[in-house]
């Protein structure tokens, strides 16, 4: 049992390894359901990789990581809320496997307790699109859930 509780270690590792964990795993999910990745050249759109299943069917994919539950959030500029943006969210636990979730954008164009708007008008924040990750709201996130949301694509 120790074993399994130092492997998920995530606090040894820093930010930037953590999100990059994130976005491989991410991608090594989307091929175990057969599809194809594609990498930008540049990240400069908040576009991390393009998945494609059909000749005629992509999905713009942006990966966002974050230990426990805690706000997450992506200017309005990087996420348009369009039929084939998909947002992944991987939540890491200590001591536990990722949680992996799989957001279409356009689930931001319905705000509640869980999706929320902020524009920051007369502000030096950029707007943005916001994901409260509590324990109350874990029951909004579950419908969610990778595996549920990978098999409608």
């Amino acid at each position: 049992m120790q074993e399994v509780i130092d492997k998920y270690n995530w606090s040894r590792l820093n930010s930037l390894q953590l999100g990059r964990y994130a976005e491989y795993f991410t991608k090594m999910e989307f091929a175990l359901y057969g599809f194809d990745i594609y990498m930008p050249e540049i990240d400069a759109k908040g576009i991390d990789f393009v998945i494609r299943k059909d000749i005629d069917r992509y999905y713009d994919v942006q990966v966002k990581s974050v230990r426990d539950l805690n706000y997450i959030f992506i200017p309005k500029d990087k996420l348009p809320l369009s039929e084939n943006m998909l947002v992944a969210i991987v939540i890491f636990f200590d001591g536990k496997p990722p949680s992996l979730y799989l957001i279409p954008a356009t689930a931001w164009r319905q705000p509640n307790a869980l999706f929320v708007s902020h524009d920051y008008e007369g502000k030096k924040s950029k707007p943005e699109w916001g994901l409260n990750l509590s324990q109350k709201n874990m029951p909004l996130l579950e419908q969610y859930e990778f595996s549920k949301i990978v098999r409608t694509l």
